[in-house]
């Protein structure tokens, strides 16, 4: 039986092991998905794991979507781009690291709730997912991306990456179409996000890349102030599915049975 596992801390939220055994078991497939807290310091003995064939194939979340990086052999383009990997496997005798998010965040977007062309979009955080959730909104011909983070030098950093990205200290308000969160803040009951009440207009569309709890603090605030809003499953999901049909050259169902599956976790 071939194993698969996804890695990160925390990982309680993780629905990964969830939609696998699900897409496995549909398909056929003699193969387990579970999931495994790491420390920084098991990457690299992970990553030997995969080489020894122990391990098939990996997702990779928060916060090892850049440390993992150093310990690999190949990288995607799309991986390349994001300097960011969420899939990795065996490519040949080589580690390949790869990057679903940005096809998994575009792919979630609904024309009929926004379209993002010409709009300007305000994103906070700076972490492993931002790059790619750029790297999506740039696909779809947004018009201006604006980033905001707590700590100033990672919102630096992106922008030397991503020049033409402009920077909003934190806590400083600015017109925006969309807010999408992609920090971390919002996987507790009790995190908040504090933005001013200026933001919340009616055809202002809020996204948190968060799927699990299923509806966060930013997003309820939101919710209660009219506005259109959107938590990550969809994003999980493609992303997810992505993943799936590199490492099985099948591409998985994702309909209304699975959503439901999920939600009711």
């Amino acid at each position: 039986m071939k194993k698969y596992l996804v890695i990160g801390n925390p990982l309680e939220h993780s629905l990964s092991p969830k939609v696998h055994n699900f897409w496995f078991k549909q398909n056929k497939i003699n193969a387990i998905y579970n999931k495994e807290t790491l420390e920084d310091a098991d990457l690299e003995n992970f990553i030997k794991m995969i080489r020894d064939k122990k391990i098939e194939g990996a997702n990779i979340t928060v916060p090892f979507k850049e440390k993992i990086i150093k310990f690999i052999d190949i990288l995607s383009d799309e991986a390349k781009d994001a300097n960011s990997v969420n899939t990795v496997y065996m490519s040949g005798n080589n580690i390949m690291g790869h990057n679903t998010d940005i096809a998994g965040f575009y792919l979630s977007l609904k024309p009929e709730t926004i379209n993002f062309k010409d709009k300007n979009i305000l994103i906070l955080g700076a972490g492993g997912v931002t790059p790619s959730i750029i790297l999506g909104l740039r696909m779809i011909g947004v018009k201006k991306i604006i980033v905001s983070n707590r700590t100033k030098d990672k919102v630096l950093k992106l922008k030397e990456r991503f020049s033409f990205i402009e920077i909003l200290n934190w806590g400083e308000t600015v017109k925006a179409n969309a807010i999408i969160n992609t920090t971390s803040v919002g996987l507790k009951k009790t995190d908040k996000i504090q933005l001013n009440s200026s933001l919340f207009t009616p055809d202002t569309f809020f996204y948190d890349v968060i799927y699990n709890p299923k509806e966060t603090n930013f997003l309820k605030k939101a919710k209660n102030e009219g506005c259109m809003v959107q938590n990550g499953l969809m994003m999980f999901i493609n992303q997810a599915a992505v993943a799936f049909k590199t490492w099985h050259n099948i591409m998985p169902k994702i309909d209304k049975n699975l959503i439901e599956f999920l939600q009711n976790d």
